[in-house]
């Protein structure tokens, strides 16, 4: 079911994510969401690069978190920049990944090496995925919230910084080798 609470704050985007590059994608379900997400990101001053779909006929969420997942992990961030240089920070370099249910796109993009993709249904998971996991994919369920909750979740993940201390050895620990 389709929520549309909202949060208890809502700040707009933070000026060190003016300059953020953000990539994003979505299959067929998630493109309404999607289009509605990039409008408002844009009536904020951003310019997110969107790869995919452009349309609601039936396609492949593999192929756009893909396509997300490597474009993070080609731009460098300010956060985790490799497996073993870990700093705290806001991220330079984030991805959008929307589909029905989201889970088919986080499973998809945490096949990346280096790559954290987060599953959010409220702010707050937005903001310990950041402060606590350093993720650097924000993935939603097009099906299972609405579009205020949408924005607000992803306000929260661009704003937050990672924390470091003693989470930057935990995420040290979550590549394999």
């Amino acid at each position: 079911m389709k929520t549309d609470r909202k949060a208890s704050t809502s700040e707009g985007l933070g000026r060190d994510c003016i300059s953020m590059k953000i990539y994003t994608g979505s299959d067929h379900a998630g493109f309404s969401l999607k289009k509605k997400l990039l409008e408002k990101l844009a009536q904020l001053g951003q310019e997110p690069l969107d790869l995919g779909t452009d349309q609601e006929k039936s396609c492949d969420y593999p192929d756009f978190a893909h396509a997300v997942a490597r474009k993070v992990l080609e731009t460098p961030v300010t956060s985790v920049t490799s497996v073993t240089s870990v700093t705290p920070g806001l991220l330079k370099t984030a991805g959008l990944l929307i589909c029905g249910s989201g889970i088919g796109m986080s499973i998809a993009a945490n096949r990346h090496a280096g790559i954290r993709a987060a599953l959010c249904h409220d702010p707050l998971e937005a903001r310990l995925c950041r402060e606590h996991n350093d993720a650097n994919i924000l993935v939603l369920g097009a099906r299972l919230i609405g579009e205020d909750m949408a924005f607000e979740i992803l306000q929260v993940f661009l704003n937050t910084a990672f924390s470091g201390g003693r989470h930057i050895n935990r995420i040290r620990k979550i590549e394999l080798a």
